[in-house]
C-alpha cells in the first residue's frame, strides 16, 4: 500500500515539476527529480545510481542557471541593474495579473521600463535590453521544460 502511495506522490511531483518549468515561482526540475526519487524508493522502477546521480547534477545545474541566466543575459545585452530588477518585477506582475501571456510579456516590459527609467535618452538600447531579458526567460523556461519532460518520460517508461 505504501508503494502505491509513493507512486502517486511521485507523479504528482512530476506533474508539479512540469508546471514549475513554466511558472517561475515553482521549482520545476527539483520537484520532478524528487518525484523520480520517490518512484525509485517505491520499488516500481530500477534506475541505476549512475542515472540518478546524472539527473541530480543536471537538475542542480539547470536550477542554478535559471537564477543566473536572466541577470547574465540582461547584462550581456547592455542592461542596467534597474533593467534586471524591473524584468523580475515584470515577471511577477505578469504571472499574477495576466497569466499565461504575462509570463512572456512581463519580463520584456519590465526590463524595457527599467532601462528607460535608468537611461531615458536611448530607447533603442532599452529595447535591446528588454529583448535580452525576454530571451533569457525563454531559454530558461525551455531548458527547465525539457529536463522536467525527460524526467516524466523516464518515470512513465519505468512503470510500463
Amino acid at each position: 500500500m505504501m508503494e502505491i502511495f509513493l507512486v502517486i506522490i511521485a507523479f504528482l511531483l512530476l506533474l508539479g515539476g512540469l508546471l514549475g518549468a513554466v511558472v517561475p515561482v515553482i521549482p520545476g526540475p527539483p520537484l520532478s527529480y524528487v518525484g523520480l526519487l520517490l518512484l525509485q524508493w517505491s520499488g516500481y522502477s530500477g534506475f541505476s545510481s549512475g542515472f540518478l546521480w546524472f539527473w541530480a547534477v543536471i537538475t542542480v545545474v539547470v536550477t542554478l542557471a535559471d537564477y543566473v541566466l536572466p541577470t547574465w543575459m540582461t547584462q550581456r545585452f547592455g542592461g542596467s541593474r534597474a533593467a534586471m530588477v524591473s524584468a523580475f518585477v515584470g515577471l511577477l506582475i505578469g504571472l499574477f495579473f495576466f497569466p499565461p501571456l504575462g509570463l512572456i510579456i512581463g519580463p520584456f516590459l519590465g526590463a524595457l521600463t527599467g532601462e528607460l527609467i535608468q537611461n531615458r535618452s536611448d530607447s533603442a538600447k532599452a529595447i535591446k535590453v528588454a529583448f535580452g531579458a525576454f530571451l533569457a526567460f525563454l531559454l530558461g523556461t525551455g531548458v527547465k521544460l525539457v529536463v522536467s519532460s525527460i524526467l516524466m518520460f523516464y518515470a512513465i517508461k519505468a512503470l510500463l
